[in-house]
């Protein structure tokens, strides 16, 4: 609910700028029409009934001075539309995740929930979202039970449970690959390692991997990317699982 009001209220704070801008302009116009009139209805002179002469050779017209307050009116104008440009394409940025339907939204997957279990049954490993920036594993621990601590964080599907762990390293951020030979997450930036629950093992991460809820609806899976939960402390292993073979990161 917050994160759709924040998106409401900096798409009208980008309208209310374009709309200020536009304001601006049109008043700017205006009033340059206006003293164009003017002075063309001055330079006119009166009529009269005397016949017509020769027009005279016409001298140049003295080049025009711009006044401060047009000067400064122009400016701010300028600045202005400056701003809003900036502010807009920020914003545009900043929603675009949102828009496209990316990470920082829920995310549905096309594979049917069997099919996603098969897959990491098949191959021995997760099975990773690109656009979601997860890994989903078939979590097998008991720490998703009634006050666990990963309590509403699975999803029961056909032949286990899913659990989304975000790919960012609890460290630095960088992102951490599943190694197949050790069954664990290995960051290759400083080492830290996770089991295959995401759970810290080794390294200087202060925790372990973030999760994002999981849900299946109408036969669909869906990973909500813009609601990460903390990653469980260091000493949390819910499912004492040792590496299954030789690391992949030294």
């Amino acid at each position: 609910m917050v994160a759709v009001a924040q998106s409401t209220f900096a798409v009208a704070a980008v309208v209310v700028l374009f709309g200020l801008l536009i304001l601006l302009l049109a008043t700017t116009l205006l009033r340059a029409r206006r003293s164009s009139a003017v002075r063309a209805t001055a330079g006119a002179g009166p009529v009269t009934g005397r016949p017509a002469v020769a027009p005279t050779p016409r001298t140049p017209r003295p080049k025009t001075v711009v006044s401060r307050r047009d000067f400064f009116r122009g400016s701010l104008l300028a600045s202005l539309g400056v701003f809003a440009a900036q502010f807009g394409g920020a914003t545009i940025a900043f929603l675009w995740p949102n828009l496209k339907g990316g990470f920082g939204s829920t995310i549905t997957l096309t594979d049917s929930p069997a099919s996603i279990i098969d897959q990491i049954t098949s191959q021995r490993q997760p099975y990773y979202s690109g656009a979601g920036r997860f890994w989903l594993i078939n979590y097998t621990g008991n720490g998703d039970k009634a006050g666990g601590i990963y309590d509403g964080l699975t999803a029961e599907v056909p032949g286990g449970r899913l659990m989304a762990l975000y790919q960012k390293c609890a460290h630095l951020g960088c992102r951490v690959p599943f190694c197949p030979s050790s069954q664990w997450f290995e960051c290759p930036c400083h080492g830290s390692k996770y089991n295959y629950a995401g759970e810290y093992q080794l390294g200087p991460a202060p925790n372990g991997l973030q999760r994002f809820p999981v849900a299946v609806e109408g036969g669909q899976v869906k990973v909500n990317t813009g609601a990460p939960t903390a990653g469980p402390p260091r000493g949390t292993d819910t499912i004492r699982e040792p590496p299954q073979g030789p690391f992949c990161v030294a």
